[in-house]
């Protein structure tokens, strides 16, 4: 997927305008009140984000036309649902719509397919278990099924997990008196670098709300690692008013994360 290309979907990605905080608070009083042409230069001033958010998605072979169309979508779906009374920027509350919306898209327009060769191997897998747990009255090793059928271990891997029934995110797997605990509550990606991401930008708005001395005991205490004391000294005042900032400083950031 190229996304260098200068004309998607007969935008001129080189000259898209960029908004200023204060334009979009204003464009977002005229759209609340109807005016379509706030709304249309208010979606043009935001297709940079969209822009920057389809190249996350940029090894999943879709062509980009149709990931900036979808991505279009989900920008749209933020600004009529975007509320200017929450104190927060607008890209912040944008950014997971624009990747749910790319993501649905992606989901709904991919089949899983498990080819012939790799249910072969599965089905033999299962069976070469069965004769092991037959033989020995315990369950084998992966290592000992690929031993059997003469493959790689991994192999043998891959292609029982080809053959799984997906389950869905929602699925009950625990269920007490109180509220049950689904699949998706126990799932996470590791290398999924969206919460990151969202985190970062978050992260950095709420700082931007301090003051320069409140950010740099911030940075010290929890980018850098030092103590109390450590920062005490370095800036010259007491261990106690080090405290009192940083409690006060993570206070302020609590209403915005």
């Amino acid at each position: 997927m190229h996304i260098s290309k200068v004309e998607i979907c007969g935008v001129n990605t080189s000259k898209l305008p960029v908004l200023s905080n204060e334009e979009m608070q204003e464009l977002f009083i005229k759209i609340k009140a109807g005016d379509l042409d706030a709304r249309e230069t208010f979606i043009k001033g935001n297709l940079r984000l969209v822009l920057s958010i389809i190249q996350r998605f940029n090894r999943r072979g879709e062509p980009v036309d149709d990931l900036f169309q979808v991505g279009c979508i989900g920008l749209i779906k933020a600004i009529d649902n975007f509320d200017l009374s929450q104190n927060v920027r607008f890209s912040t509350y944008a950014v997971p719509m624009i990747i749910g919306e790319i993501r649905r898209y992606l989901r709904d327009n991919n089949s899983i397919r498990v080819s012939r060769s790799l249910r072969d191997i599965a089905y033999k897998a299962l069976q070469a278990r069965d004769q092991l747990v037959h033989k020995n009255s315990k369950e084998p090793t992966v290592n000992e099924i690929a031993e059997i059928l003469g493959i790689p271990k991994e192999e043998v891997v891959f292609a029982l997990e080809a053959i799984q029934e997906p389950i869905s995110l929602f699925e009950p797997i625990y269920h007490d008196s109180g509220d049950a605990i689904y699949v998706v509550d126990q799932v996470k990606d590791e290398k999924e670098e969206d919460e990151v991401w969202l985190r970062d930008i978050t992260l950095k708005e709420a700082m931007a709300k301090l003051n320069s001395r409140e950010k740099e005991i911030l940075n010290l205490r929890f980018f850098e690692g030092k103590t109390q004391m450590e920062v005490a000294d370095e800036i010259g005042i007491s261990q106690a008013q080090v405290s009192r900032l940083e409690k006060n400083a993570l206070r302020q950031m609590r209403k915005y994360v």
